[in-house]
């Protein structure tokens, strides 16, 4: 959805964007949960011939605060999509030999090959996230990462990577609420970790953070969308939409066959 995209030098206020908001979109909860089972077939489609082809590769990058819906949104998006070549990635706290590199080394390792859709759950940003809020680092030290992640953004993009970069968004309230939720629900417990209410504490400082990163690393090469998160079915549907539409750009054909189909017989 181009309403969600982040234009290049655009500064962001996340208080101003209203997480429960629908932009694009004017049907009710069923009609965008009937257009996002249409989209996943379509997608279910497209990735196939993405790796039937083997030309293409495809980053999307999942950001948000706890509860956001990250885990969520994969399961929905991409739900039906053969695994063969789909990924998930997910960056958690650093190995000792992921720190004796540069913070980017392990990200590299992740990043799609040809005809490959890979999902960053979290991702290089947590070095000027966490990093940040957490002062890990000095400010001298992350705040020169912005340049080094825009860069090898589109080192990416110029080897033949489409990037899509969502961030979803979603109040206070709402996450309190899904932290209610998980506590309520034994099934659940296992999700709920109670080290999330210290960072619930500096929510603001993490949108802080979010807001900086957002503005100085939209580009045109790895573009970012903020998502309204607080209405789970709206979110899968701006994902999809967006994806669908960046996979159609693509153009992709099926690869030719190397026999002629006209000489072959079956008994």
């Amino acid at each position: 959805m181009k309403q969600l995209r982040v234009k290049p030098g655009d500064k962001v206020r996340l208080s101003e964007i209203d997480p429960a908001a629908t932009p694009g979109f004017k049907g009710d909860k069923a009609e965008g949960k009937a257009l996002a089972a249409k989209l996943n077939d379509e997608l279910e489609a497209l990735q196939e011939l993405l790796y039937a082809e083997h030309k293409h590769k495809v980053l999307v990058v999942l950001q948000g605060m706890d509860t956001s819906g990250k885990d969520g949104a994969i399961r929905s998006v991409f739900d039906g999509v053969n695994p063969q070549g789909v990924r998930v990635a997910s960056f958690k706290k650093p190995t000792p030999i992921e720190l004796e590199h540069d913070y980017l080394w392990r990200i590299h390792q992740q990043t799609p090959a040809a005809g490959e859709i890979v999902i960053f759950n979290r991702s290089h940003y947590e070095d000027v996230l966490i990093v940040r809020v957490h002062e890990l680092v000095p400010r001298e030290v992350w705040s020169r990462r912005y340049e080094h992640i825009a860069a090898f953004e589109r080192t990416l993009a110029e080897e033949g990577a489409t990037i899509l970069k969502f961030f979803l968004h979603i109040d206070r309230e709402e996450q309190k609420q899904r932290l209610e939720q998980r506590l309520a629900d034994p099934a659940k417990h296992w999700k709920f970790n109670p080290l999330d209410l210290k960072e619930r504490a500096r929510w603001n400082e993490y949108q802080a953070a979010y807001e900086e990163a957002i503005s100085k690393t939209s580009t045109d090469a790895a573009p970012w969308y903020i998502v309204p998160a607080n209405k789970k079915w709206y979110r899968d549907l701006a994902i999809l939409e967006t994806l669908v539409a960046a996979l159609r750009d693509l153009q992709m054909k099926p690869p030719a066959a190397t026999f002629d189909p006209s000489t072959i017989k079956i008994d």
